[in-house]
């Protein structure tokens, strides 16, 4: 839960241009119908901090964040006002950990998102398919993650196209639907060439899928975008060990450790040495 509110704060602060800056029912009944609250009502300025307000409150109200969106929402007057009072109640149902209505919450604001504004809309459809993650349904997770990913290809904005198919991936993994997200991957790395987690996760993929030549130059691009990612050079020598280049191997295990000293990849990374064993020793007289 952890993990996901800090990847919605991260989102919450990286909605476009102005980062305080379509739709469904979605809105729990509980919070319709109240009458506005006092601090909402008499405000006259531009409502340019509520989502930064609402985010403060989330994290340590989530109730008095319900409160505030729903107030919120009866004095919008734009498109963003409803998009983000829609984001504001997502966060606060994320925090109770009600996390079937926080999708309803996201993807309301996402359709509610102005028109001009594809990558805020795709960045809260993202949110929607984590929060359906979290509720467990990876299907519905898949078809919200892929309308996001398009969303920011439309936008356009290559670079969240790209995380986003990376997500995409992980989920379709998940699902046992290897194929497809090896597809999504390549989406993710044809929208932005320089995302090494997109050609990490690549390469870790086509290993399993027993497509070494293809994980192979997967890991070597990694490795240049991210020479000092542990990550990358476990993976690196995982493949070098499977291929049966035993030397590569323990150059790349024996890197994670020089970079990462005393972290569970460099424990993971001496496990394979061990498993690897020594280096046969040079025929003397050659």
């Amino acid at each position: 839960m952890t993990a996901l509110l800090a990847t919605f704060a991260l989102l919450a602060t990286q909605v476009g241009p102005d980062p305080t800056a379509g739709g469904m029912p979605g809105i729990p009944d509980e919070l319709r119908d109240r009458p506005p609250r006092e601090e909402l009502r008499i405000v006259k300025q531009p409502q340019t901090n509520y989502l930064q307000r609402c985010l403060t409150k989330a994290s340590s109200d989530p109730q008095s964040a319900l409160d505030f969106a729903q107030s919120w929402r009866e004095v919008a007057q734009t498109d963003l006002d409803f998009a983000q009072s829609a984001h504001c109640l997502g966060l606060a149902l994320v925090q109770l950990g009600r996390m079937g209505e926080a999708r309803e919450a996201f993807e309301l604001a996402s359709g509610e998102a102005p028109a001009d504004n594809l990558a805020y809309a795709a960045r809260l459809a993202a949110m929607a398919g984590n929060a359906a993650v979290s509720a467990g349904d990876l299907e519905g997770a898949i078809a919200l993650l892929d309308r996001a990913g398009g969303m920011a290809l439309a936008a356009p904005d290559g670079d969240l196209a790209s995380e986003l198919r990376v997500d995409l991936a992980r989920v379709m993994v998940r699902h046992g639907r290897a194929d497809d997200a090896a597809l999504a991957l390549a989406e993710a790395r044809e929208a932005n060439a320089l995302n090494g987690e997109a050609w990490l996760l690549s390469a870790t993929l086509s290993r399993r899928m027993e497509r070494l030549g293809e994980a192979q130059a997967q890991i070597e691009r990694a490795a240049m975008l991210t020479p000092r990612d542990p990550q990358v050079g476990l993976e690196a020598g995982v493949i070098a060990a499977i291929s049966g280049r035993a030397e590569d191997a323990r150059a790349s295990f024996a890197s994670v450790i020089e970079v990462a000293p005393g972290t569970p990849l460099a424990t993971r990374a001496q496990t394979y040495l061990d498993q690897l064993g020594p280096a046969d020793e040079e025929p003397e007289g050659e």
